[in-house]
This record gives structure tokens, C-alpha cells and sequence, in this order.
């Protein structure tokens, strides 16, 4: 059976996870394109792109505008930042909820709409491991994230008859720039070694690795397709086995 062809925005796209995932849903025949704020990461990836910020009402409209029609949408976009719960600073704070939690709100708010219009599409976000479970120094991105999993399943319930589906995929500790930047600034912050906390790291999967961004992408490009229609309201873990361990 043919697969249709399908307009695909992947946010965050320009490097990680967000490029695996541009990627595969190129690689399946559908047409891409990605967004964020870093032009020269945008540009360097090879796609179409449309320069945004995530966190702004007014630039995710815009964008939403200027993309026209998007079939398929992943709100990839984020940003782990890392402190002390009790010394994380509200500016902290305010930017973890904005970038993780208000981005998935907004790009919502701007591209669900018309795919519930047309009858079809698959809006998905990317969660973590830390929707489900505490991890040291990440409180801020934690509380985000587990906030990303109520709104998709808010949205899934509320537009349930709708042929449009709102589903998570919620990776552990994944191989990615994203990741070498938390685990850095953890490191500065405590006096530890870089590699000895990518060690630690990976040792919270059973498998014994750090995901990688192509394994999120897969994921990704299930939820994509013709076949998950019942897909709805869901969080693919992709984690080793962690969360059951």
C-alpha cells in the first residue's frame, strides 16, 4: 500500500533529536521542514526552515502562516537546564516552563486547529523519561515535562473524533548536544568529571548505553503514519527498560 505524501514540521530541528527526526520523515517519503531559533544550525541541516521562537505567541503564528497547510507536527523544541531545586532562580524556572511546557501550548493552539479542519494529522510532542520520574538538579525541566504529557492527553481526549492524534514520545538519557550541555553544567556546578557523569548516565539504562536520536525518530514516525490512527493519548517510553528497573 502507498504511503500519502504528508507536510511534516519538526521544531528543534536543526540538530539531535529533532534532525533524526526531520530525517526519517524524509526518508518515508513525506515533505519536511523545521523550525527554531538558531539559523545557521537550520540552515546547515538541509531542510526547509522557518526561523521561530517557540516561547512567543506572535512567531509561532507567524510561522503557522507562513507554513500553510502541516499535516504532520512534532514539538520538539527544548532545553534542559539544571540547578539545585531549592537554589533554581524563577528566571530559571520561567524559561524551563516556557521553552518545554508553553511551546507545546502554543505551537498547538496554531497548528492543530487546521489539521482538525482538514480531518487528518498527528500532532507529537517529545516528553522524556523526566514526565515520569524525578531526576536530580532538573526539577524545573521536570515539572515541564511531566506538564507536556496532561496537555497531549488533554488534547487527545478533547479531539478523540476528530483524525487528528496527540500522542508523546518520552526518551531517556539520549546521545545529543541538548544532553552534553546538562550534563557539562551539572559538572561545573558540582565539581564532578564530563565523562564520568555520561558514564552515570547511561548506567540508568538497563541497556547500558545513552538512546540514540535515530531510535527516538523511529518512534516518531510510527506515531507518523497511516497505521497509528488508534495511537492516541499515548507516551512511547524509549528508555532501555529504565522506568521499569
Amino acid at each position: 500500500m502507498a504511503i500519502p505524501k504528508r507536510r511534516a514540521l519538526v521544531t528543534g530541528g536543526g540538530s539531535g533529536i529533532g534532525l533524526a527526526i526531520a530525517q526519517a520523515l524524509a526518508a518515508a517519503g513525506h515533505d519536511v521542514a523545521i523550525a527554531g531559533r538558531d539559523e545557521k544550525k537550520l540552515k546547515d541541516a538541509g531542510f526547509p526552515y522557518f526561523v521561530i521562537d517557540v516561547t512567543d505567541e506572535a512567531s509561532v503564528a507567524a510561522a503557522a502562516k507562513a507554513a500553510g497547510q502541516i499535516d504532520i507536527f512534532v514539538a520538539n523544541a527544548g532545553a534542559a537546564p539544571t540547578a539545585p531545586s531549592l537554589k533554581t532562580t524563577r528566571a530559571l524556572w520561567d524559561d524551563a516552563i516556557a521553552v518545554n511546557l508553553t511551546s507545546v501550548f502554543l505551537c498547538a493552539q496554531a497548528f492543530a486547529p487546521g489539521m482538525i479542519e482538514r480531518g487528518w494529522g498527528r500532532f507529537i510532542a517529545i516528553g522524556s523519561t523526566a514526565s515520569f520520574r524525578a531526576y536530580a538538579y532538573t526539577g524545573a525541566y521536570a515539572a515541564a515535562k511531566h506538564g507536556v504529557l496532561g496537555w497531549i492527553r488533554t488534547l487527545a481526549l478533547e479531539h478523540a473524533k476528530s483524525g487528528v492524534t496527540f500522542n508523546a514520545v518520552c526518551p531517556g538519557f539520549t546521545d545529543t548536544p541538548l544532553l552534553a550541555g546538562a550534563v557539562g553544567r551539572v559538572a561545573a556546578k558540582t565539581g564532578g568529571d564530563i565523562d564520568a557523569a555520561k558514564r552515570a548516565l547511561a548506567k540508568d539504562n538497563p541497556m547500558g548505553r545513552l538512546v540514540a536520536p535515530e531510535e527516538v525518530a523511529a518512534a516518531v514516525l510510527y506515531l507518523a503514519g497511516e497505521g497509528a490512527g488508534s495511537f492516541n493519548g499515548q507516551s512511547i517510553v524509549i528508555d532501555g527498560g529504565e522506568l521499569i528497573s
